[in-house]
Formats: C-alpha cells, structure tokens, sequence
C-alpha cells in the first residue's frame, strides 16, 4: 500500500456535505439521487411501546438496511413496554411506515401516524408569516438573532435595562450589528421577579413601541409579555410578534388574543412562574416532558383558533430548569423539529451559561440547528455565529 495516501474520517450530515464530497471525487452527477438520501441517518426515539409492535419494528428496520434499539426482553417477552430508537435513512423509515398500515394492532396505528408526522416535520427549513403590520417574517434553519431591548429597572442582566431615550440608539445598533428583530419587554421574568401591573406595562412599553415603529418603520418588533391587553394594544400599535413566556398560562384570554389578531406566536415551555419557578428544578426526563407540553399546547391552540403555521416554540431555557436540565434541552434541541416549526432558544447570560462567554459558545453550537437566538450582546453572538456557518459550510 502505497504510504502517502489520505485515509480519515469525515463528517458527513446532510445533502450539501455529500454533493460537496462527490464533487471532490468527480461522482457523476447521476448516482447523486441514490447517494443523497444516505446521507442522513435520522434517529426516532419512541418510549412505551408495546414489545411486539417493538420486536416487529427491529426487524423490518432491519430487512430494509437499518436498525432499532430495542429492550433486551423483548425478544423473549419478560417486559410489557419498551422504548425504542429507530435509525435509518429517510427512505428506509418511509418504507417502515407504509409496512405499518397494514398492522392494525399492538398500537402500531397510532405509532405509524406519530412517525409519519414527524417525518413530514423533520424535512421543513423555511417558514414564512404575516405580521398584522404587514411585514415579512421569513425564519430558516439558518440562526438569526432576536435582540432583546429591556424596558424594566429590574431585569436580571442591568446591561440590557434601557429607557424611551435610550431605546432609539440601542435599536440602531442592534439592527446594525445583525439583528432580524427586536424583542421589547417592560417586565421582568428573571427568577424571583414580582409581576407588575398591566397599567405599569403599558406606561413602560408602549411609548417606546410607538418610537421604534415611527423611527424603525421596517423594523420587525416582537413584543414579550403575557397579558392578552398588552399584547391587544401592541399589535394595534404595529408590533409583529408576541413573545409570551407563559404558554398562554397566566391570562387564559391570551390564545383567544392570538388568534383574533392572526400574529405570530412565540410559545414557550414553562413551569411555575417567574416568583417560585426554581421549585420545579427537577425533572426526570426534560426532553420527553418538554415533548408531551408542546404537543398538547399546540392542539390547545388550534383548538382556540391560533394556526399552527405562525407558531414558533421556545424550550424556555432557565424556566423551571436545573442547569443540567437546560444542558439536555439543548443538546438535544433537533427533538423539537418533530413539531414542524421554527425553534427560538433565549439562553443570553442566564446562569447555567456562567455569563457571555458561556451565551456565546451555546449560540456557536446552535449555529444552524434552530432558526431564533435571543440574546443582549447582538455584535458579539453575531460574530459567533458567523465563525460557526463559516466552519459548517466550508469546503469539505
């Protein structure tokens, strides 16, 4: 064997990485539409599965290339359930699901619409939505960032607090540093906060609202609260989004708010509330909790006339959380493309990331796996992001 010959490793993830290698190598452009669809293993964790739905799913995944962790008694029947991790391309899980309306039994029908939903939600990158101000929001799985303009002498990071005066030049540099939108709030969610008033909100936020759409008329303005008359009287006054912490849990008249205005929603996964949220630091398994709360919040919003399509979720990062909790959350943020739509993270100099250097290396690894960072220091986590896009489109 020859002695100067390159052999390694590479990292392989998605269409782009192999058309870039097949390039390299001088495939004919032909075998791309077999190649393709390999590249990407997709991985579907399942847990209470019946153990012959379980048996029956490790073996056509199997049959058809692929594979599924399964409990080791399942194959001889000593367990009831199993959780299950199926693993396979695109195409093999497809095939799987079309096997599996033929079984009418053992929970597969129920298991094979959940696959097949997450199937179609894995394979979305770009959504669209209309403010009611009549502005564009056009988010990807390209990370762009949320500014947040903090109009509260209490927020947990004083750096952020601002004023009406000051809001006009903290806007513009936002805007030019590389911030998509600005987020106002004119109350404070830190852990231990006291609630304020809808009248004190108002007087906070609205003057500053009615200043940034006057001097920033294409600007996109998302507003943070959880009062349905603030969220009321902001869409009135041009805002394009509300940034709701809540989940529609602290004003039951929020989702019904939501709809009637037809604005984007940031939804957000919460326990407690701000003043005694710390007591719910204790979760066996964040991912799956965070899970079933989205999938029930959304049908609780459809239901209420909200559409799916101007819904973006926020795991609510530092919401009832340990610091553990919020590791695992992100870790495992691609969990959250089984619900189709675009993901926000806020993680900006909270305490599990130990201050801006922490924000900073969370918003690089996040680079291209969640549409929305929000965050203070919108030049430095814009640079972040740009070293990680650089390094993740680079010729391979």
């Amino acid at each position: 064997m020859q002695n100067n010959i390159s052999v390694y490793p590479v990292k392989v993830s998605s269409a782009e990485d192999v058309i870039k290698l097949c390039a390299k190598i001088g495939t004919d452009s032909g075998a791309l539409a077999y190649l393709i669809p390999k590249a990407n293993i997709i991985h579907i964790y399942a847990e209470r599965v019946d153990y012959r739905a379980a048996n029956f799913i490790k073996q056509e995944m199997l049959s058809r290339g692929g594979d599924t962790a399964v409990a080791k008694h399942v194959i001889d029947g000593k367990t009831d359930y199993s959780g299950i991790l199926i693993m396979g391309t695109v195409k093999q899980i497809t095939s799987l699901t079309e096997k599996m309306t033929a079984m009418n039994i053992w929970g597969i029908p129920e298991l094979r619409v959940k696959i097949s939903e997450i199937m179609r939600n894995i394979k979305a990158q770009n959504w669209e939505m209309i403010s009611p101000a009549g502005h564009k929001i056009i988010l990807s799985k390209k990370t762009r960032i949320m500014a947040i303009l903090n109009l509260t002498p209490d927020s947990f990071f004083e750096g952020s607090r601002t004023n009406e005066r000051g809001i006009i030049e903290s806007a513009e540099k936002f805007l030019a540093e590389g911030a998509y939108i600005l987020d106002i709030g004119a109350e404070s969610t830190r852990p231990g906060a006291s609630p304020v008033s809808l009248s004190e909100e108002a007087v906070r936020l609205l003057p500053a609202l009615r200043v940034l759409r006057r001097e920033f008329p294409d600007a996109l303005i998302s507003v943070d609260t959880y009062k349905s008359e603030i969220a009321k009287i902001s869409a009135s006054e041009g805002a394009d989004i509300i940034n709701d912490i809540s989940g529609c849990m602290f004003d039951s008249n929020m989702a019904g708010t939501v709809a009637g205005l037809k604005i984007p929603y940031v939804l957000s996964h919460i326990e407690g509330t701000p003043s005694d949220m710390a007591k719910y630091e204790s979760h066996d398994d964040i991912v799956s909790d965070v899970q079933r709360y989205f999938a029930s919040k959304i049908s609780e919003l459809e239901e209420n006339g909200v559409k799916r399509d101007n819904v973006i979720i926020d795991p609510g990062l530092g919401f009832g959380k340990s610091a553990d909790d919020n590791f695992s959350v992100l870790r495992n943020v691609e969990s959250l493309c089984a619900f189709g739509r675009p993901v926000m993270i806020g993680h900006s100099r909270k305490r599990f990331t130990g201050g801006i250097s922490g924000t900073l290396g969370v918003s690089a690894m996040m680079s291209g796996r969640v549409s929305l960072i929000r965050v203070h220091d919108v030049k430095e986590n814009a640079e972040a992001l740009r070293v990680a896009e650089g390094i993740r489109d680079c010729e391979i």
